[in-house]
């Protein structure tokens, strides 16, 4: 999820910072979806938990994910109510779709069809 360049000028937190933004922003991170915790984070990008932790608390301040504690950060909700409720439908839509097992391709199909785009 992160690759940190050691060769770079920016800082390691700003790298972490600006990958988990560009997966957010790019939808590969949806919203309410929950994120690794920052020791797992740590972990796999070789970066200390301080300074996941930091990047993490960036991405909170713009408003990209939420710290709810012991349940952990999630990408945060649309402050627009009308996406906000179909993000909310997105995610229990993809939720019942991998537990139901159908591959990512054909349920975004389905929705193509409910949407008249198929």
């Amino acid at each position: 999820m992160i690759e940190i360049d050691p060769a770079s000028s920016v800082p390691p937190f700003e790298q972490a910072r600006a990958q988990l933004a560009d997966h957010i922003l790019s939808g590969g991170l949806v919203a309410g979806t929950r994120l690794p915790t920052v020791r797992a984070l740590a972990e796999q990008s070789g970066l200390a938990p301080n300074t996941v932790a930091r990047a993490i608390k960036r991405l909170e301040a713009e408003g990209l994910v939420e710290t709810r504690g012991r349940n952990g950060t999630v990408v945060a909700w649309s402050p627009d109510e009308a996406l906000r409720g179909l993000e909310e439908a997105a995610a229990a839509y993809a939720e019942r779709a991998r537990a139901l097992g159908v591959p990512a391709e054909q349920a975004g199909r389905v929705v193509d069809r409910a949407l008249g785009r198929a």
